[in-house]
């Protein structure tokens, strides 16, 4: 059966978690701090069955503007959003921050939940709908489902319930014959079990037994159990909410952002090649080499973008440049990621990694710079590969590492050898 993740997005106290309560009956606040303060400061996770038996992982983040970073690390790997807006405040500033967010991750589905409807009567929450509607139009939720709920009475959770298998139906297989990745969200240690780390399974599959490399810092270790929904299971596929029992390895070692892989798999690097974007709403220019907050996966890194054809890049326009890191990361082709100003701390931007082992810094304002940079940005996987071995000069590329370099399964990439190799285009 197909496996499906779902985030919520939204501002601070509109009851994102209340609604997960009242779905799952699991409460994701699991701090102290948390209990206290009333709000969700760390990720929380559920998970919740529907009538035809899916069973859908959910990641509750947190909304208040301090915690922006933990939301982000959430949202990797989710299929769906749900963007909850509570009836009686309606679009806030943190509504639209991590709209932002879900747009520069790619992510495609999603849909809207308007909640604390018991709070508000019938000609605000009218005037609630159009807001909501008039802000969402042009984003990927303009024509999402709209599901008005009360945590509080249980109105509206049978036609959520309904209005989520329906969306789940269309969300697209995960790619299963490629590296297994999982961005770690969490690392503990369990008596009796040693090691565990928890996050989203984005690519592949892997078994008890397996031996796996966590990066950037290049360990191995051997898969010793593995939990899905806190059941024990032998493998675990892309898509799932995952935790995994390591052994041979100390929780010491391991913290959030680093990625559990299949063995030797990734490579670790400082700088990646990117398509950058810059939002609309960025209250300023970009500069080269500007200082950024560059987060992938579930990572955070400071780091400084170069430009390679502008000197800066205004509010809703798009370059290529060269994001140079001062901690090491593993990424693949495609990777999106999101970029915050370094002070004050706000969302800007974000994009594709394009190349994720550029190997040496980029010439600025060079033609033939930018012409890699295009095939890299839309050319085909044929193409990709003729790059990759025309950029290893006299010595070429060695075979094993296309599919890290063009993050593309095995099956894909002998097709493409083999028409390649017979029209004498590589040998």
């Amino acid at each position: 059966m197909k496996q499906i993740i779902l985030g919520t997005a939204g501002h601070i106290d509109h009851g994102k978690t209340s609604l997960i309560k009242a779905l799952t009956g699991i409460d994701t606040d699991r701090l102290k701090e948390e209990k206290q303060r009333g709000i969700t400061i760390e990720l929380g996770f559920a998970h919740f069955e529907l009538p035809g038996g899916q069973v859908i992982g959910i990641v509750d983040v947190p909304g208040h503007e301090k915690f922006v970073k933990n939301m982000v690390a959430g949202a990797t790997g989710i299929d769906l959003v749900a963007l909850v807006i509570a009836a009686d405040e309606g679009v806030m500033p943190q509504t639209k921050e991590h709209l932002e967010i879900c747009q520069l991750l790619d992510i495609r589905h999603g849909l809207v939940i308007l909640t604390k409807i018991d709070m508000v009567d019938a000609d605000w929450m009218e005037l609630v709908r159009e807001d909501v509607r008039e802000y969402l139009s042009g984003t990927f939720l303009a024509d999402a489902p709209v599901v008005e709920v009360s945590s509080v009475t249980g109105r509206g959770l049978p036609e959520l319930t309904r209005t989520l298998e329906t969306l789940a139906a269309e969300v697209p297989e995960k790619d299963i014959g490629h590296i297994f990745r999982i961005p770690v969200d969490r690392v503990f240690t369990m008596k009796g079990f040693g090691t565990v780390i928890t996050g989203t399974s984005i690519s592949g599959r892997i078994q008890t037994g397996d031996e796996i490399t966590i990066y950037p810092q290049g360990l191995n270790a051997k898969i010793r159990g593995l939990q899905v929904h806190n059941r024990e299971v032998d493998r675990v596929r892309a898509g799932l909410r995952t935790a995994v029992n390591l052994q041979g390895v100390e929780k010491a070692v391991i913290r959030r952002g680093d990625v559990l892989a299949t063995k030797e798999a990734l490579r670790v690097t400082y700088m990646v090649d990117v398509r950058l974007d810059l939002l609309d709403s960025a209250p300023r220019k970009l500069k080269n080499r500007a200082r950024v907050r560059f987060h992938s996966g579930t990572s955070e890194i400071m780091a400084r973008v170069v430009l390679l054809d502008r000197e800066e890049l205004m509010p809703g326009e798009s370059c290529f440049a060269q994001v140079r890191l001062d901690e090491p990361t593993a990424v693949l082709k495609d990777d999106r990621f999101v970029i915050r100003s370094y002070s004050p701390v706000r969302t800007i931007g974000g994009g594709a990694v394009l190349n994720a082992l550029p190997g040496r810094k980029k010439k600025r304002y060079s033609d033939a710079v930018m012409s890699q940079m295009n095939v890299l940005h839309t050319g085909g996987l044929s193409e990709l590969i003729e790059l990759f071995v025309s950029l290893g000069r006299f010595e070429g590329i060695e075979q094993g590492e296309l599919p890290f370099l063009t993050n593309t399964g095995r099956k894909k990439l002998d097709e493409a050898l083999r028409s390649l190799m017979a029209r004498k285009r590589v040998a």
